[in-house]
C-alpha cells in the first residue's frame, strides 16, 4: 500500500517562495508509473487541483498558479515537488499530494501572510 508524506509547508510573506515535497513509499512501482498531483483546500472552500504531472512527464496547472508554480519529480527519490514562487495570500491552504493509485497524503499547511 502506497503512502504519501508531504513536507515543506510553513509561513511565508507575500512574494516569497516555498518548495513542497511528497515522498511516496510502500509501492513496488516507480512514481513515473502513474500521474501525481498537488491539490489544495482553503478554509470554507472545496479542494482544488493545483498542478499535475502525468506518467509521461507532461504537466498542467490551475490558471491561478500558472507561471508561479512548478511541479516536478525525482524518480530516484520517489519524490514529487511543488515549487511555489511569488506566493500570494490567496495561496493560503492545506496542500495535499495525490497519486494515480488513489492515495492521498496528510497535507501540509501553507500560510502566506505579512
Amino acid at each position: 500500500q502506497e503512502q504519501l508524506v508531504e513536507s515543506g509547508g510553513g509561513l511565508v510573506q507575500p512574494g516569497g517562495s516555498l518548495r513542497l515535497s511528497c515522498v511516496a513509499s510502500g509501492s513496488i512501482f516507480s512514481i513515473n508509473a502513474v500521474a501525481y498531483g498537488w491539490y489544495r483546500q482553503a478554509p470554507g472552500k472545496e479542494r482544488e487541483l493545483v498542478a499535475r504531472i502525468s506518467s509521461g512527464g507532461s504537466t498542467n496547472y490551475a490558471d491561478s498558479v500558472k507561471g508561479r508554480f512548478t511541479i516536478s519529480r525525482d524518480n530516484a527519490k520517489n519524490t514529487v515537488y511543488l515549487q511555489m514562487n511569488s506566493l500570494k495570500p490567496e495561496d493560503t491552504a492545506v496542500y495535499y499530494c495525490y497519486s494515480g493509485w488513489g492515495n492521498w497524503g496528510q497535507g501540509t499547511q501553507v500560510t502566506v501572510s505579512s
